[in-house]
């Protein structure tokens, strides 16, 4: 063998070599030195983790009377380890299911399938656990019906019933308290994906709206993880860890259950007595708040539904009804969500601008049938002259004309059309210190911002619609193309930039783009009887283990002033009072032994219903009593109810009547919810209401 041939044998071997090295060194990393991190990996693919669902705490009034809690329902249950075995795939024995529970096949085989096995677009419904878990297609079951699936298991193999925790709003005194409650719902893959970093489960239910979505992560517990391990016929083989449930934590709110319920009854009442009486009286809102804190104590929407429907099972049509207009859309909440032109109402803010921009309050203004404004005359409440009159007085009677000229001669001053750089805006100015344009801040989600059409808002309103206005013969629909339309849209076109005097007016009175929440008025109102502070509403008060150790206090927050001397307020404090004396709120209130302090508001809506007819008034009463040390801000506001003192002063009277103990003209203080005003103290939350039975 010549030397090149013994030179490439020995560069071949040390290749060989250096291969076998690499592979043992190769094989000793992945067993001895990754053989942990590959293990886990392996593990993970055979491991399956099955969800037991924490207790959620309960929601209790301030007295600790529940408004939600965990009842015992029977659950029947589907175990598709077991189900889908079966040579039909377990269709035989789930039609029998449905059949026996009078169920649709459809529903109970959808209700079983997980969110990826189904192809159809709308996956409503699906399973979002795992199919090693008892999957639940009804939480009511008939414990006779439950009682033959369980005895007859040789036709109903892999189906059984077990007692289940069901969230319940058990409605004590009737109340409904949906919209402040919220409910309870399945984890959904759009729950995930705006997951701030919380840990779910799929098989989990987490709060969906109101209380139960705004502290969710208190009263959800953390859930007990059984993790079984199968083969590759999915087969449980063992189980690896099984780490036992949490309950969740308890909130105490503010609520009383007993006038809860008497605020409840007294919107449906003015909404129904609106109906009776020719108006439309869609839906209404009322709120009561502790003005010295801010605190929710009661808060109603109508119209509204049954909470308990989630967990029943929410039908296509259910679903359809909440946010239908024809039954009234029960699912909005109105005292956060729904915009309303506060009216005369408004009033209040408008006397802050007008006694901030220089106005003797104490002197006397001309309050004429109707002032010009341009081209237009701007009339009185019913194209009435009331003469020469105080301003107390134009705030008891609800003068619209003085407020026309002050809120127009202003507008001159600050030039106009063509407005001067020093321009004051007082109205504006006393409407932002209001904090009109902000959310309130109550822990409640989706409140909806109020609008301030200032100057700002108008440039941006114009920049988003002149392009429709200046071509609206071509762009509006047929039934919008008359006479006074077409002329606004020009107008709009040419001068919508602009803040114009028939702005200013209507601005004043709480008309035009104004519109701002129920909620929100009913702090405004607080902040004028308290002496000016405006608090951040709250409805917890806090959260307890179910030991009671207090989790987190909600502390109430001062967030602003009001943009009023202390004698501006005490003027209007005095002429609020007036209203219910000799004003247009004295008929609701004659012969009521509490001193009460307020404003009716008739707001006029512009547009059409759905069905062609014209939109009738915005009823309010905005109040606060006792008039000389305010207590309780109470707000009531029917959409189309009409007059504000015939609909919605009528139902404030009726809350006065139960926070006070009031029986026609006799106060009996024994009778009133708070005796010595709202609690103070945590109440002890009994452990025998943390379940209930059916």
């Amino acid at each position: 063998m010549n030397q090149r041939s013994r030179l490439s044998l020995l560069v071949t071997q040390v290749f060989i070599l250096s291969l076998m090295i690499a592979l043992f060194g190769r094989v000793f990393y992945l067993q001895i030195g990754a053989g942990s991190k590959y293990r886990d990996a392996a593990l993970s693919i055979q491991s399956r983790d099955i969800v037991d669902p924490a207790t959620r705490g309960l929601i209790v009034d301030s007295s600790g009377v529940p408004l939600a809690l965990n009842r015992v329902g029977l659950a029947v249950t589907v175990d598709r380890s077991v189900v889908d075995k079966q040579t039909d795939k377990g269709e035989a024995v789930l039609r029998r299911t449905a059949k026996l529970l009078k169920l649709k096949y459809v529903d109970v085989y959808r209700h079983t399938r997980l969110c990826g096995e189904l192809t159809t677009k709308s996956q409503a419904g699906c399973w979002t656990g795992t199919r090693y878990q008892p999957i639940p297609i009804t939480k009511d079951a008939d414990p006779n019906i439950a009682l033959q699936i369980v005895e007859r298991a040789d036709l109903f193999p892999g189906i059984d019933a077990a007692p289940v925790a069901v969230r319940n709003y058990p409605g004590i005194v009737g109340v409904n308290a949906a919209h402040l409650l919220g409910y309870v719902g399945p984890l959904t893959e759009s729950d995930l994906a705006m997951n701030d970093g919380t840990k779910y489960f799929r098989s989990e239910s987490i709060g969906k709206a109101g209380l139960e979505y705004q502290y969710d992560s208190y009263l959800r517990g953390t859930p007990g993880i059984r993790t079984v391990i199968v083969d590759r016929k999915e087969t449980v083989t063992s189980e690896s860890q099984n780490i036992a449930s949490a309950p969740g934590d308890h909130l105490v709110t503010s609520l009383d259950v007993r006038l809860q319920a008497s605020t409840e009854s007294a919107l449906a009442d003015a909404v129904l007595r609106a109906r009776s009486t020719g108006h439309r009286a869609d839906g209404g809102a009322a709120v009561v708040m502790d003005v010295r804190t801010g605190r929710i104590l009661a808060l109603a929407s109508y119209p509204t539904y049954d909470p308990n429907i989630w967990e029943k099972g929410l039908t296509v049509q259910q679903a359809k009804d909440l946010f239908s207009e024809t039954t009234g859309v029960p699912a909005l909440n109105r005292p956060l969500q729904g915009l309303y032109a506060p009216a005369s109402t408004f009033k209040a803010v408008s006397l802050v601008a007008a006694a901030n921009a220089g106005y003797d309050l104490n002197t006397t203004y001309s309050c004429p049938a109707q002032v010009s404004v341009g081209n237009r005359d701007f009339q009185n409440f019913e194209s009435k002259s009331q003469g020469t009159i105080t301003m107390k007085t134009a705030i008891a009677i609800s003068c619209d004309t003085i407020w026309y000229k002050i809120a127009f001669d202003e507008w001159i001053r600050d030039g106009g059309l063509s407005p001067k750089k020093s321009a004051k805006d007082y109205f504006f100015s006393a409407a932002r210190g209001f904090q009109i344009a902000e959310r309130t801040g109550i822990d409640l989600p989706s409140e909806s911002l109020g609008r301030l059409p200032d100057r700002n808002w108008r440039l941006d309103w114009y920049a988003a619609n002149k392009n429709y206005f200046c071509n609206y013969e071509k762009r509006a629909a047929k039934k919008e193309l008359t006479p006074f339309l077409i002329a606004l849209a020009k107008e709009n076109c040419v001068d919508g930039a602009k803040i114009r005097g028939g702005d200013a007016v209507n601005f004043a009175i709480g008309q035009g783009d104004t519109v701002i929440t129920p909620l929100k008025l009913t702090q405004m109102y607080a902040a004028i009887s308290n002496g000016g502070k405006i608090w951040q509403p709250t409805v917890a008060r806090a959260v307890v283990k179910t030991d009671g150790t207090v989790v987190k206090k909600v502390i109430p927050k001062i967030i602003g002033k009001l943009p009023a001397t202390a004698s501006t307020l005490t003027f209007l404090k005095g002429a609020l009072r007036e209203v219910v004396v000799s004003g247009t709120g004295a008929g609701v209130f004659s012969g009521f032994p509490i001193a009460i302090s307020g404003k009716t508001g008739t707001g006029e809506v512009f547009g059409l219903n759905s069905d062609g007819t014209k939109k009738d008034n915005t009823s309010w009463f905005a109040s606060f009593g006792p008039s000389e040390k305010p207590r309780y801000a109470v707000v009531v506001m029917v959409s189309q109810g009409g007059f504000g003192a015939s609909t919605s002063a009528v139902a404030v009277r009726k809350i006065y009547e139960t926070l006070f103990g009031v029986t026609g003209s006799i106060v009996n203080p024994k009778a009133a919810i708070f005796p010595k005003g709202p609690p103070t103290s945590l109440p002890k939350i009994s452990a025998t209401t943390k379940v209930a039975k059916k």
